[in-house]
């Protein structure tokens, strides 16, 4: 009684060794920092995507400063000052 389940081993996403997946391995699912360092490089210059419409799901700070909460904020009634 008392014994842990054995840790599920996973393929690391990167380079395909074994990693074990438990709350011990700060990395999970890679098997290493390197694997996922290297992952998280690809991300942010932008080698993985996930697909999208290109020309609706862009956003710009302009958006944000002129979308809809800007216009509600910016609401008057006619003949309001």
């Amino acid at each position: 009684m008392g014994t842990a389940a054995p840790p599920r081993i996973v393929s690391c996403p990167h380079c395909g060794a074994s990693a074990a997946w438990h709350e011990g391995n700060p990395d999970r699912p890679f098997c290493s920092e390197r694997c996922r360092l290297i992952d998280f490089g690809d991300w942010a210059n932008e080698r993985h995507s996930i697909p999208g419409k290109e020309d609706t799901d862009e956003l710009y700070s302009d958006d944000l400063a002129n979308g809809p909460a800007a216009d509600r904020d910016n609401h008057r009634e006619p003949g309001e000052r």
